[in-house]
């Protein structure tokens, strides 16, 4: 699969790079596994030495840097380290004479290793960052602990990096071109579907290009197929974020999943105070986000949650909510609940693709949705172009001959007045504009 999008990010990379030729500089790359920050950084730089944090012993995982380090360098390192700190102030001192690009994946993983090493890392920085020429990386993919090495202001790496990089999945125009490039007469039930089985994200998008799934139904087939890597993924991406705890956390996202998206609903199932789990997984996990309606006061109560990630949110609602038929690996059965069930999932999804779409076009400073305490007179589409004194108004259906702009017009009669002198358009979009 050709590499995609990104130019941002590697001209930031190569920008960083140039000024490490002065002076050392630190950047961090974080975001979900699979979202491609490994072949970033891997495409940004021929020449760097590149070290996978694994969960061993510090010694051994040493031992297996020093011959990584020894083959990238050309060069023979004397003496042994037993210890990454010495190793590393041994790269640093290297870098005054021999200036190079020092990559270290899953650096979070030190923290099961050896927590002191942060502190060791920083000290040292402190001390040689002005007279030394290292481009340093770290990259790390569980969010919540990469936040707090490098963001809580307890920790010794606070404020220490020269540059930041929180990897986000594709959007909708990088889809649509990965579309054109594999598949060109897709569907608008095609794109949808990859638009929510792949949330954006790269790794999902190769196996998809691996397999030729760029249909809905070859997707859907890819997914629940024996050995497939789906199956088990938002397990594999969360538990190790929240610990053992994670069974209640699996089961609110399971229900956000199914549309209990307020905190009563989900309490009034679960029968316990979910407070401190809604709060830290969209503060601390960055895994669900609150949804307000338009112009809602500052500590409104009137307040819903969603997943943000697109391919977690099927994952609980079609694999997590149907274990049971996961571990008796009957794929057909899931198949067919997905077909039975996936129009109806998959309105939310439009209308989250619209709102992009809207986004994209860079004409409205607000774009949001609306509603009215007890959900009602919901209207799914809210866009406001402040400058120019526009405001749309939208409906979203699947089926076009479902919109009714009459009905839509009567439940914004509250809305409309907190918008006066604005020129208001009714619109309603469907699966049709998709594409």
């Amino acid at each position: 699969m050709k590499f995609y999008n990104r130019q941002q990010e590697l001209n930031n990379l190569k920008e960083i790079e140039l000024s490490s030729k002065n002076s050392s500089k630190m950047s961090i790359i974080y975001g979900r596994r699979r979202v491609g920050k490994t072949t970033l950084v891997k495409k940004a730089y021929d020449k760097k030495v590149y070290l996978f944090v694994s969960k061993k012993n510090e010694a051994l995982l040493i031992q297996e840097f020093v011959l990584i380090i020894e083959n990238e360098l050309d060069t023979k390192i004397l003496g042994e380290f037993k210890s990454f700190v010495k190793l590393f102030e041994y790269l640093l001192i290297l870098s005054q004479t021999k200036p190079f690009t020092l990559i270290i994946d899953e650096f979070q993983e030190f923290f099961y290793i050896n927590s002191s090493i942060f502190s060791d890392i920083q000290n040292l920085w402190d001390e040689y960052k002005d007279s030394t020429k290292l481009n340093l990386i770290f990259c790390g993919s569980i969010y919540s602990l990469m936040k707090k090495i490098f963001e809580n202001q307890k920790e010794p790496l606070f404020n220490r990096a020269n540059n930041k990089i929180l990897l986000k999945p594709f959007k909708i125009d990088t889809l649509q071109e990965y579309m054109i490039d594999n598949n060109p007469s897709y569907t608008p039930m095609d794109m949808l579907a990859l638009y929510i089985f792949s949330g954006g994200v790269a790794k999902y998008l190769e196996i998809f290009y691996d397999k030729g799934s760029f249909s809905y139904e070859d997707m859907l087939k890819s997914i629940f197929a024996y050995n497939s890597l789906f199956i088990d993924e938002g397990k594999n991406i969360l538990i190790e974020e929240f610990g053992k705890e994670y069974t209640t956390y699996f089961s609110i996202l399971s229900l956000i999943a199914s549309s209990k998206t307020s905190r009563s609903e989900i309490e009034s199932i679960l029968e316990k105070n979910i407070g401190g789990y809604l709060d830290r997984l969209e503060n601390e996990y960055s895994i669900i986000k609150k949804i307000k309606p338009i112009l809602a006061k500052e500590g409104s109560r009137n307040v819903k949650y969603e997943i943000i990630d697109n391919f977690l949110a099927f994952w609980f609602r079609f694999v997590f909510k149907y274990k049971s038929a996961v571990e008796i690996e009957n794929y057909e059965f899931l198949q067919e609940l997905v077909r039975r069930d996936f129009n109806t999932f998959a309105g939310k999804f439009l209308e989250k693709y619209i709102k992009e779409k809207l986004s994209l076009t860079k004409r409205y400073s607000i774009i949001g949705s609306y509603w009215e305490r007890g959900n009602k007179n919901e209207i799914d589409i809210v866009a406001v172009d402040e400058l120019n004194k526009n405001l749309l108004i939208a409906e979203v259906k699947l089926n076009k001959n479902k919109i009714n702009l009459n009905l839509l017009e009567q439940k914004s009669k509250n809305l409309i007045p907190k918008f006066k002198n604005y020129h208001i358009e009714y619109k309603g979009f469907s699966l049709e504009d998709v594409l």
